[in-house]
């Protein structure tokens, strides 16, 4: 069976708290329970980390190689200044989606740019927690046909 792994970065974990009216009520937990659901269907595993610190994820990424065949992240603001983060897809060389709640595009400047998704096979952003079932759909077709 295969197996992904998604990964939620800073401020995450205050998702259903920190600003609603641009990431909505829910919780990290149904974010979860939406993804894992999504897995059954799709007949996959999937697993969830969360950190609000850059090395942890970046030792999450490392230890994903030879155990997922594949990665969605939502980097949070990491998005925009984390070449470590970057580096460390660079070096693990699985297919990788970074996934935004909110349109990075239609914000702030500054969240125009992710120097992350250079890594990635593609970016999903402005679709709210649909972006992460579409991101495991396009993963685990990608997976069948390589298989």
């Amino acid at each position: 069976m295969k197996k992904y792994l998604v990964i939620n970065g800073v401020n995450l974990n205050m998702l259903g708290i920190r600003e609603p009216g641009i990431y909505g009520n829910s919780t990290l937990a149904d974010l979860e329970k939406q993804v894992t659901a999504a897995a059954e269907r799709l007949g996959v595993a999937v697993d969830f980390f969360q950190s609000n610190f850059e090395g942890e994820i970046v030792e999450k990424i490392h230890a994903a190689l030879g155990a997922y065949d594949g990665i969605i992240i939502n980097p949070g603001a990491f998005t925009h200044y984390s070449y470590a983060i970057r580096d460390a897809f660079g070096s693990v060389k699985l297919p990788v989606i970074e996934v935004h709640i909110s349109n990075i595009h239609k914000r702030e400047q500054f969240r125009h740019t992710s120097v992350i998704v250079p890594e990635c096979v593609g970016q999903i952003c402005g679709l709210g927690f649909k972006g992460y079932t579409l991101a495991l759909e396009a993963l685990t077709e990608m997976g069948e046909k390589n298989a």
